[in-house]
């Protein structure tokens, strides 16, 4: 049963993220992406279904490729950054024009950070307690993560304590083949690495493979509707 205590009040999600998470709850993760290419990697996301695509900023020059991305896509996506580690960091992703902050873990003074400059965050988190921290500091969405070790169990349990409205988001190991175990304990939407994306190859296999996620997100869909 779910009372006052499910979620720190007041969580305002970002508007123009939970638009685009509800269009499509799978995260794009281009690391090791390089600029020269970028916009043909997400080019070919979008036109499969896609509408929020990362850059690891332990990729090459991730400040100027989430530039060509915001510059190239629509407004109805929403580009950011992975692998934020510090508080500086948020400033450069936002006059880069990134949307979105991403992190392994759940650093509430980034959390805070991002949402005071008006980004979205996706804190990675691993225990109820920096689910919790994380929510209380304006987290949108919890990145659960590594989600190959803490499996559909977790996603299951974490489900009976958290409340509905806030997505959870497995990230690690997720496969087209493995999406629906997790959706049927619980998770919303997913982060995909690389099972999608690999750098070095080249856009047409990444279209192919947004293709193959984009359907296998449609068939639990349905079966879960049954």
């Amino acid at each position: 049963m779910q009372n006052e205590f499910d979620l720190p009040k007041p969580y305002h999600p970002h508007a123009r993220f939970m638009a685009a998470f509800a269009s499509c709850p799978l995260i794009a993760i281009l690391r090791g992406v390089t600029p020269s290419e970028v916009v043909a990697h997400g080019q070919a996301l979008h036109d499969a279904g896609f509408r929020i695509v990362e850059v690891p900023l332990n990729s090459p020059d991730p400040l100027a490729s989430i530039a060509a991305l915001r510059k190239a896509l629509p407004a109805d996506v929403i580009v950011g950054a992975g692998t934020v580690l510090r508080t500086e960091f948020v400033g450069d992703v936002a006059r880069a024009g990134g949307e979105l902050i991403v992190m392994p873990h759940g650093d509430t003074d980034i959390i805070r950070t991002a949402k005071e400059q008006g980004l979205a965050c996706a804190p990675g988190v691993a225990t109820p307690t920096e689910a919790f921290a994380a929510l209380a500091s304006g987290a949108d969405v919890l990145k659960m993560f590594p989600a190959e070790q803490l499996g559909t169990h977790v996603v299951k349990a974490w489900r009976a304590v958290i409340a509905k409205r806030v997505p959870l988001v497995p990230v690690g190991g997720v496969t087209p083949e493995n999406m629906n175990t997790f959706v049927a304990a619980g998770a919303n939407g997913f982060g995909l690495g690389s099972a999608l994306y690999r750098a070095g190859q080249d856009a047409a296999t990444t279209a192919e493979h947004a293709r193959a996620f984009i359907a296998a997100w449609r068939d639990v869909n349905k079966e879960a509707a049954r």
